[in-house]
């Protein structure tokens, strides 16, 4: 089953864009990360320049901005209210819109092959974000709130 057709069972109501995954990563640093300097964001390897680096999650791993972390993450998340929110990813430019997204689990964006990876989840006033990193296991996930 793939990830469309995993939150349609779960009476989920999504859709698919394509070309607005750089438009969100960049409203996603500015909501979460507009606290750091240029400098700052180079040091924890918040943009690609290639290698192993450039992952907006480097915010949390990096300890730059409080947030919950593994089971604690999971559970702030399922305890988050979610109606509508976006998915994206830090690879890809593709953007899925969720509505009723209130049964929307961690489990169901966690996957042992790693295909759901480097994933956001964002409300759509980016007061929250849930992030699933391709470290599962080892880094991550992450929950923060913005006002936190």
């Amino acid at each position: 089953m793939d990830f469309y057709d995993k939150l349609k069972s779960k009476k989920i109501q999504i859709s698919k864009a394509e070309d607005f995954g750089y438009d969100l990563r960049q409203k996603w640093e500015s909501a979460f990360a507009s606290h750091l300097s240029s400098k700052e964001k180079r040091q924890i390897f918040l943009h690609d320049k290639g290698g192993a680096s450039g992952f907006l999650w480097h915010l949390f791993s990096y300890e730059k901005r409080k947030c919950e972390k593994e089971e604690q993450a999971e559970q702030a998340f399922h305890k988050q209210y979610k109606d509508t929110c976006l998915i994206f990813f830090q690879h890809s430019d593709e953007v899925w819109l969720v509505k009723d997204a209130w049964d929307l689990k961690a489990k169901d964006l966690l996957r042992a092959d790693g295909e759901y990876a480097d994933l956001y989840v964002v409300d759509l006033d980016y007061k929250w974000t849930f992030v699933v990193t391709h470290e599962q296991g080892w880094i991550g996930p992450f929950f923060c709130r913005k006002g936190e």
